[in-house]
């Protein structure tokens, strides 16, 4: 019975991640797929019948280099200037649009600190730590109401799922930066502190 148990536990620890990352892969591939109606009826009718998959991965990476070529030069600059303040001057459009670019710009923009720096912070309460991501920094109007000081927006995901969490504003002496990348970070707090990046520290037991 060990000896079945030990197998059953070695074929979990196989099957249920390779399962997870197929999973995870077949659900990207579909949804990139979907770009697919953008070629002609023809073409679509043929992929369909022979069920070729993941010509929409490469598709949509034609589309992202191509749009990214293009507003990269100055023509194409000026285009989308054009189109952004057409889009700002539509009723609650501008809003929802303004909401999703800011914060996109803020992500993905070669010059933003969002989620670039693993902080150690005591939360829920002081003695309790744990592993948060710097946002950037509050407004100036946020500051003085705290009274002044340097501050810090962090947000504190939670685990296992990263997605959901709290963001909080705290003084920058009360966040430890860690030396760790934001992807050791996010795999430390995925796996609830199994996967330690640099191996677990020694604990003395006297």
């Amino acid at each position: 019975m060990l000896a079945l148990r030990k197998w059953l536990l070695s074929g979990l620890l196989v099957i249920v991640p390779l399962a997870i990352t197929l999973a995870v892969l077949n659900w990207i591939i579909g949804t990139l797929d979907q770009t697919l109606w953008l070629l002609p009826e023809d073409w679509q009718k043929y992929l369909s019948e022979h069920k070729v998959r993941g010509l929409g991965v490469l598709l949509t990476l034609a589309i992202l280099l191509s749009v990214g070529a293009v507003a990269s030069n100055f023509v194409g600059k000026r285009l989308l200037g054009w189109g952004d303040a057409v889009v700002r001057r539509i009723p609650v459009v501008r809003s929802i649009y303004s909401s999703v670019k800011q914060v996109s710009d803020t992500l993905f923009s070669e010059n933003g600190n969002a989620f670039r720096t693993a902080v150690l912070v005591q939360w829920p309460r002081e003695g309790v730590w744990t592993i948060a991501f710097v946002t950037g920094t509050p407004g100036q109007e946020v500051v003085e109401q705290l009274g002044g000081g340097e501050y810090l927006g962090v947000y504190v995901p939670t685990t296992p799922n990263p997605t959901g969490g709290y963001f909080v504003m705290l003084k920058r002496s009360d966040c430890i930066e860690l030396r760790m990348s934001v992807d050791d970070a996010l795999k430390y707090i995925v796996s609830m502190g199994v996967v330690v990046p640099g191996g677990p520290a020694a604990i003395a037991i006297k």
